[in-house]
């Protein structure tokens, strides 16, 4: 039976491993059938051979599949029935007792083989989810230690990780309130849009799924050092636009695919540095996407959001220097609200009078008059400390429930 097998499923002489077990399955299955068949014993009372369940596992660290592996049972059965029928015709003379032997043995083994391709096709499974969950744990602890600075060898980093270290990376955090399926499925969707050909995916607990890519074309640049060196600082320049310039392809594929999911982005970084420094700044994106109370579906970018980070990380402070800056214009109404507005267009380092009219979609008039209410209600010129009254304003706009004082 073993070489009629290895003969036609080549997995059978892969190794000699796999061809020992494969010789101990043939002979302890085919052992056990003729012994249940000789004493009388049911097929109910099958159980598969330790052998066999062996060589499912071994075939499930190799990668195979269920089908790929109850081919061996197939194809045994087959040079089996056709043995054993021969067998039966030479030895029974009688056409009556040939056909109920032949009757009764074909459903017996049909019933034997049914039995051990369940118990096998289980132990692959659960094989296969043994070995997901211990490579899983070691690709998180691996990460773990990566993001906690610990002394960590590139070359066996990337080997476990199944993720090159060397290129840019990219890392970014999707997390959601509802259905825990959704996050993979939109972290997946946001790497392909990434053109990313093997995103490393790491699962937070039950509400968040971390990522890292290296965006397309990002394999080729030039960012310096190698996977442990440099400083850790960003990738800059046109690859980080580049890949930031998907914004709106990424928020559309991430809203399609998981309408509950947030994501946040770090910025572009390089090797060891760059795969630590990304994601944390993905976390840090986080916060300010929380910190804000914004619904999902929502994309958020670090570098958008760095200085607002850096400003709330003290919240008492963050809400009283937003106080004390804006006074009136703190309030939680329409028309405080609009002010804010109409002032931030007005003194954002591209804005200006017309370029607020643009972005506010009203006339150029109407900003003037919105600027001269906001000098009236502040008491001073807005020129007045204006890198002061930006950061306030900036922190209302974008943490608005996190600074604003409540009536």
């Amino acid at each position: 039976m073993y070489a009629f097998l290895a003969a036609r499923i080549p997995e059978a002489r892969a190794d000699d491993e796999i061809a020992g077990l494969t010789l101990a399955s043939c002979s302890s299955n085919v052992e056990a059938v003729l012994s249940m068949i000789r004493h009388g014993i049911p097929a109910s009372a099958t159980e598969a051979p330790v052998a066999a369940l062996e060589h499912a596992r071994q075939m499930a660290a190799r990668g195979a599949s269920i089908d790929a592996t109850l081919r061996f049972y197939r194809l045994g059965h087959a040079f089996f029935w056709e043995r054993l029928s021969a067998g039966l015709v030479e030895a029974v003379a009688d056409r009556d007792r040939l056909m109920t032997a032949l009757s009764e043995v074909s459903a017996f083994i049909f019933a034997y083989i049914d039995a051990v391709s369940a118990r096998v096709s289980a132990e692959l499974i659960a094989e296969r989810e043994r070995r997901q969950r211990r490579a899983a744990a070691l690709r998180a602890d691996v990460v773990r230690a990566v993001l906690a600075g610990e002394p960590v060898d590139a070359a066996t980093a990337e080997r476990t990780l199944g993720h090159p270290l060397s290129a840019p990376q990219l890392a970014f955090v999707c997390w959601t309130a509802g259905e825990h399926a959704m996050l993979e499925r939109a972290a997946a969707a946001v790497a392909q849009e990434l053109g990313a050909r093997r995103p490393l995916l790491l699962p937070e607990g039950a509400d968040a799924v971390a990522c890292w890519v290296i965006p397309r074309d990002a394999g080729s640049a030039d960012s310096g050092g190698p996977a442990g060196g440099g400083r850790g600082g960003l990738v800059r320049g046109e690859l980080g636009g580049a890949v930031q310039g998907h914004s709106g392809g990424l928020a559309r594929r991430a809203a399609t695919v998981a309408p509950d999911v947030h994501v946040a982005f770090g910025a572009l970084g390089h090797g060891l540095d760059g795969f630590r420094a990304s994601r944390q700044q993905a976390d840090r994106a986080r916060h300010v996407v929380e910190l804000a109370g914004r619904q999902p579906p929502t994309l958020t970018w670090y570098p958008d959001v760095a200085v607002v980070d850096l400003l709330s990380r003290d919240l008492p402070a963050a809400r009283a220097f937003v106080e004390a800056q804006l006074g009136p214009l703190a309030a939680r109404d329409d028309s405080a609200a609009r002010l804010r507005a109409a002032l931030l267009a007005v003194i954002a380092p591209s804005g200006g009078l017309a370029a607020a009219a643009r972005e506010l979609g009203v006339h150029r008039n109407t900003v003037l008059q919105r600027l001269h209410r906001a000098e009236e209600l502040l008491g001073r010129p807005v020129a007045e400390g204006a890198a002061d009254l930006y950061a306030a304003l900036l922190l209302a706009e974008t943490v608005p429930e996190a600074v604003l004082a409540h009536d």
